[in-house]
């Protein structure tokens, strides 16, 4: 497939300017990263669109074999440069898009490393019931607070954090092999740009300390098992200053004694006689909102399904809710007393006389089997 012209997939007009190349560069790079679009192959083609129409325009030469020729002034394989190096080379765009994205970058360079902090996960273990109506709890999760001995600083009283010597304060240290240029977290400070000579008791040398908080969190209703709900500014507290990470609260269900979850439908098993099966009437069944009665025809056979239409749970996407499917289960007798056995031989005599107009499934599976051996 043909290249799209690169002014094109930046955005740009041919006349930008270096600084606007690089600023469009900048916040397409960091749309599309792999870290922010993981098994997104579609997100991972235009990030390399993207670096390549960064790298190409950002380099003088290229930019003007380009401004002439189109790709084939650029393309190694059509007779022109090629290659890294030069002004936006691969160093430029390596730096920007890590640095933009995890705090460092030329625009940084003169400073430590900032970092968003970590997210965090709690697992919330609620009921059926409370998935189904939704409603608010507290929860305590663990939290980064400020030393209240040394202010942040993560000295002992009366001491200061010094220049870190190896990196001169910058928090990063720059290799270069060959081509690339690479810039790296100082080994030294891990990227603070400050050494504690003497670190404060009450928090070794972090500045903070570990506490619990309490927050509040609102359960919305026909939440299901596995989702999650975001805290935002909840997690891991920034390094350097950077933005805190979220929190996700993540649901898990209990098991219900009565009924069975899927999607917004619910199933239940219904146990009843075998005379109220074989007579018909009305039954009372619970649901979630209280109990319901409706009336179920004679000769109902074990296995039958009833529909409960709305009965079950709305979800969280969902405009309306789901069904009650109630699973009829004929129940045998136990137990039974032998004026009751008497009783029912008496019944099935009376019914085997009667043919097969009594038992239709029984003539049926007979029929089967006789087809079957003949």
């Amino acid at each position: 497939m043909a290249k799209r012209d690169f002014y094109e997939v930046l955005g740009l007009a041919k006349n930008a300017t270096e600084d606007e190349i690089k600023k469009a560069y900048r916040k397409l790079a960091m749309k599309y990263h792999p870290d922010r679009n993981p098994d997104s192959k579609d997100a991972e083609e235009k990030f390399k669109e993207v670096k390549e129409a960064y790298e190409m325009l950002t380099n003088p030469e290229k930019r003007e074999a380009y401004d002439r020729y189109g790709h084939a002034g650029v393309d190694p394989n059509m007779g022109g440069g090629g290659g890294f190096g030069g002004a936006g080379g691969f160093g430029d765009a390596f730096g920007d898009i890590f640095g933009d994205i995890f705090g460092g970058g030329r625009g940084r360079s003169q400073g430590p490393q900032v970092y968003r902090g970590a997210d965090l996960r709690y697992n919330l273990e609620i009921t059926l019931e409370q998935a189904a109506h939704g409603f608010d709890t507290t929860i305590r999760v663990p939290s980064w607070d400020k030393c209240d001995t040394c202010h942040g600083s993560g000295a002992k009283p009366g001491t200061s954090p010094v220049t870190c010597s190896t990196c001169a304060g910058h928090g990063q240290v720059r290799m270069q092999q060959g081509f690339f240029s690479i810039q790296q977290t100082c080994p030294k400070c891990h990227g603070t740009g400050k050494i504690i000579p003497e670190p404060c008791a009450a928090c070794s040398g972090q500045g903070r300390i570990k506490r619990n908080k309490t927050l509040e969190v609102k359960i919305p209703v026909g939440i299901d098992n596995g989702m999650r709900i975001r805290s935002s500014g909840n997690g891991e507290p920034g390094t350097n200053g950077g933005p805190s990470g979220d929190l996700y609260v993540e649901i898990h269900i209990k098991p219900h004694p009565v009924f069975q979850r899927e999607g917004d439908d619910l199933h239940c098993e219904m146990p009843i006689s075998f005379a109220k099966a074989a007579l018909g009437g009305e039954i009372e069944v619970p649901t979630l909102s209280g109990k319901v009665s409706f009336t179920i025809p004679e000769g109902t056979q074990s296995g039958k399904t009833f529909r409960l239409k709305g009965k079950g749970i709305k979800g969280v996407r969902s405009g309306f809710a789901g069904d009650l499917f109630c699973h009829v289960a004929v129940e045998t007798p136990v137990k039974l007393t032998e004026k009751q056995k008497e009783l029912l031989r008496e019944f099935e005599k009376s019914t085997t006389e009667g043919g097969a107009k009594h038992s239709p499934q029984t003539k049926t599976w007979r029929d089967k089997v006789k087809d079957f051996f003949e």
